[in-house]
């Protein structure tokens, strides 16, 4: 074994500096710039920087450290731009994969709901046969109507029997 410890045939872990960036934290971060590059507060501050700029390269006091093309200015810009872009496109990227847990939150919680829908269909369906299978007092009255009727019909048909026979 070699005096620090490892194999000269495995590979060391890394080289150089190591940062632990938390990619959650950076992500945050990029966000809140990116959602204040878009506002009009942003914007205001920006025009009155760059109208200052101008101003104090080519107004009365012609300090002139950017003259008139202003490429300092571009440059400040363009570096801007340069960094602007990934963050909006980090924040973008995290507000889709937010999107995308979302929509398959409601996916699952509307199966569940249609399932729940489904089994309370059924449940109903089954309820409903049981109570149409049950007798109601409507319906044993006039059963028992028509079997009072039918007994009066049959005795009366009957011939020769009568109800006061004495045999005596």
């Amino acid at each position: 074994m070699s005096p620090a410890g490892r194999h000269l045939d495995t590979p060391s872990s890394r080289r150089g500096l190591n940062f632990n960036l938390d990619s959650d934290v950076i992500g945050v971060y990029s966000e809140r710039i990116a959602r204040f590059l878009g506002t009009g507060r942003y914007l205001a501050i920006q025009t009155v920087l760059v109208v200052v700029w101008i101003f104090l390269n080519v107004g009365i006091f012609a300090f002139e450290w950017d003259p008139y093309p202003f490429i300092l200015l571009n440059l400040a810009f363009s570096t801007q731009a340069a960094y602007a872009a990934p963050l909006i496109l980090l924040a973008q990227n995290r507000q889709e994969n937010r999107d995308r847990v979302s929509l398959e939150e409601d996916r699952a919680r509307a199966a569940q709901t249609k399932d729940d829908t489904e089994f309370l269909a059924r449940e109903l369906a089954a309820v409903r046969i049981a109570v149409g299978d049950t007798v109601t007092r409507d319906y044993l009255r006039h059963e028992l109507e028509d079997l009072v009727d039918e007994l009066a019909k049959r005795l009366a048909a009957a011939p020769g029997k009568s109800q006061d026979t004495d045999p005596t």
